[in-house]
């Protein structure tokens, strides 16, 4: 005789009625480097990192598979997107952006 699906158990913690928090989906607000400017910042999974990238801040390459950061300015930056090491965008207020781009 085949087993039964057991029934979801209802938690309080996670009603489908209630929205989920956006969290991370599309980004969160940090200063820039420099703390001039207001950046939106996403983290990227290891799994989704298919392409290898250079870290702005130590001007070295993101190879694929490698959890990192996803930042751009808030205001009008879409197409400026760079990804970061996760502990080079953390030290971005301590150091200066070593690569510059056009």
């Amino acid at each position: 005789m085949p087993r039964r699906k057991p029934s979801p158990r209802r938690s309080s913690a996670r009603s489908p009625r209630e929205p989920r928090p956006i969290g991370d989906v599309f980004g969160r607000t940090e200063n820039g480097p420099g703390g001039a400017e207001t950046y939106v910042v996403r983290t990227i999974p290891g799994s989704r990192a298919v392409k290898t990238y250079r870290c702005p801040g130590c001007d070295h390459e993101i190879p694929p598979g490698t959890a990192h950061i996803v930042a751009w300015a808030a205001v009008g930056g879409e197409d400026d997107r760079r990804h970061w090491h996760t502990g080079c965008w953390r030290g971005r207020h301590t150091r200066t952006i070593t690569r510059r781009w056009s």
